[in-house]
Formats: C-alpha cells, structure tokens, sequence
C-alpha cells in the first residue's frame, strides 16, 4: 500500500508592513463580512488550496482579458479601471486589510461586477495564476522602504519580478507609478537589463505625464501637496522566456 502523498508546504515569506489599522468603521466591518468572500478570485491561500491548482480565469471573468492591481491602496484607481473598461477583468491585491474595507465601499457605490479581491500578498496570487494570462499590471505608488537597508523589500527586486514576469502575457504592459526618486532608479536598474521587458519610453514625457487613463489617487495628491514630482514607468512583457 503506497504512503498518502503528503501536501506541499507554504513557503516561508517575509512579509513587512501593516495588516490592519486601529480601527474600522461598522460599515467597513460590514462590508468585510457582507461582501467580500463573493469577490474572492478563487482558493489563493495555501490553506485552502496547498497543491497551489491555478485559478481558472476564463470561468471566473467570463473569458475577458485580467489585469492585475498590485497593492491598489483606498483602491480608487482599480475601480476607476474596473468602469472604465467593462470588456476587462481586475483582480486587486492588498495586504492591508483597512484599504479592501475602503474598496469594498467604493465597489458598492460604483456598482462596478469586473472586479476580484485577493486580501493578501501578491506573491500567494502569483503562485496561482496560470502562465501568460495577465494583460496588464499596476504597481502604484508602492511603499517606498526609503531607508537603504530595507531596499531589498521593495517590490521592484527578483523576488517579485520574476513570477510576475511569469504571469505576464508576451505584450502584456505592467505601470509603475511613483514619486520617489530612488525607487525610479533601483526599478530602472532592475528592469533594464533584463531580456523580458522593455521599457516604453523615448523620451522625459513618456515618465513625467501621466497615462491618458490615468485617475490620481490619494498617495499622488499627498505627494503633489508635499512637493514630491510623480514618475511614470511603462514596461511592455517581450516574447523572452520569464527567469526560473
């Protein structure tokens, strides 16, 4: 009699940064309770799903294209999108559990349907998603971890980059928007030599102005109060093989 095969482990990630902050409000409760199990995109916890089956996307949106929103904050841009393009759907990630509560009311008013929430770290939903499935990717005004000891955190290293490469379908476009300096540079550095993006800019206008669909978010008028000038990144997913 052969042995049960024993379910694979989750790894174990460092994860820095908040959860949750002090309070919430009852109508976040509420919408936390009331909504959000609806708009899961599917098993993306290794508790609920530890052989890490991907996620079937055609059924969940309908056979529509996906982005992906990376950390989408008050998520004021991800349901901007979610409106503006129906034809799409948009999975949203963020760990911060204050932020899918504010979300969750926005989608409410909005009444917008094309959107999934994943209330956790992307790296889980990049286990999951199957190869070259996703259209297009948003990195917004990510933390910027400005001290240079706690660099390595940032999203903008191999860790991340790697299985988001895999993710990404050949022609796919992935957006990096921020307004700090050195976070312009280290995703510059990372991002230039590697064979499986390219950076579509030809000149200052193409980082300085932003994108035509683009709906400032609240870390961007903080930023623009505060004297700090936003940088506008925009990569394209070439036909090169994505890093192992």
């Amino acid at each position: 009699m052969s042995r049960p095969t024993k379910p694979p482990e989750a790894p174990w990630r460092n994860f820095y940064g908040r959860r949750k902050g002090k309070h919430l409000r009852d109508s976040q409760i509420d919408y936390l309770e009331s909504d959000l199990d609806a708009l899961s995109p599917g098993a993306v916890d290794w508790t609920a799903n530890p052989d890490r089956t991907p996620l079937d996307l055609t059924t969940l949106f309908d056979g529509r294209p996906v982005w992906l929103e990376i950390g989408f904050g008050g998520g004021e841009h991800m349901v901007h999108q979610a409106a503006a393009n129906p034809q799409v759907g948009i999975i949203g990630c963020e760990p911060y559990i204050n932020g899918v509560a504010m979300l969750l009311g926005k989608i409410r008013k909005a009444g917008v349907e094309n959107l999934r929430i994943h209330p956790g770290d992307v790296r889980d939903m990049f286990d999951v998603l199957p190869p070259a499935s996703i259209d297009r990717a948003f990195l917004l005004y990510p933390d910027p971890w400005p001290k240079k000891r706690h660099h390595r955190r940032r999203f903008v290293t191999p860790e991340h980059l790697d299985p988001l490469s895999r993710v990404l379908a050949p022609g796919a476009i992935f957006r990096v928007a921020t307004d700090i300096p050195d976070y312009v540079r280290q995703t510059l550095e990372q991002m230039l030599p590697r064979a499986d993006f390219d950076w579509l800019a030809t000149g200052p206008a193409d980082w300085r102005a932003p994108w035509d669909d683009w709906l400032s978010t609240r870390y961007e008028q903080k930023a623009l109060r505060e004297g700090r000038t936003p940088h506008y990144l925009t990569f394209r997913r070439t036909d090169a093989p994505a890093p192992q």
